[in-house]
């Protein structure tokens, strides 16, 4: 992990975005009980957490997605941080709706896409990677070509690596579930029992209780 990951990673506990809690379990709306929970549509309330996320962010499609013509954010958590990423690389952007609008015009791409452009959605948080894969669908349908889908976090579930690989899309989260419970090890935030505790509950956790 670099410098820059690692201080991400303290600002979002330091800040309570990222919530780590082995006593009482929180609930995914999926159903799933978690010794986790992350609410980073909070970061942007934090300018020099927000401005380190971005030029992550960037550093990762440069490294990842060189080609790249189009930054995209999936509304709603993703959009400022394609925002602020967009005007790093000085690339357009646009945002894909959850679904097209109701009245106007019916659209779900808001901003303009060209035949050659290669787009990089963004979002905040992967789970099982449903929404942000709909959005890359829906941009695939209106004949665009999706070079890839990055991410602030991402919980590492087997399901969003499976679901992504069934969608034929290349995902590359910034942090991860197994990053952020390492460095926390490594920095003495969380014990070796802790530790153990939370990376067990990784393992599978519709089985836990």
């Amino acid at each position: 992990m670099n410098k820059i990951e690692s201080q991400i990673l303290h600002q979002l506990v330091e800040n309570q975005i990222v919530k780590l809690n082995s006593k009482q379990n929180f609930q995914f709306a999926s159903g799933i009980k978690s010794p986790i929970y992350t609410d980073l549509r909070l970061t942007v309330s934090y300018p020099k957490l927000r401005t380190m996320i971005a030029k992550a962010l960037t550093e990762l499609i440069k490294q990842k997605y060189p080609d790249a013509t189009v930054i995209g954010g999936v509304a709603t958590a993703g959009i400022p941080h394609a925002t602020l990423v967009a005007n790093n690389l000085e690339l357009p952007m646009v945002y894909v709706r959850s679904k097209p609008k109701d009245h106007g015009t019916g659209k779900q791409i808001e901003g303009i896409i060209n035949s050659t452009d290669k787009v990089v959605l963004i979002d905040d948080l992967i789970s099982t990677g449903g929404s942000v894969i709909q959005a890359a669908q829906a941009v695939q349908k209106e004949g665009f070509n999706v070079a890839g889908i990055v991410s602030i976090f991402s919980y590492g579930f087997r399901d969003a690596d499976n679901n992504f690989k069934q969608a034929e899309l290349q995902f590359e989260p910034l942090l991860t579930y197994a990053k952020l419970i390492k460095e926390l090890l490594d920095s003495d935030v969380i014990n070796q029992e802790k530790y153990d505790y939370l990376s067990n509950w990784h393992q599978d956790p519709w089985a836990w209780k």
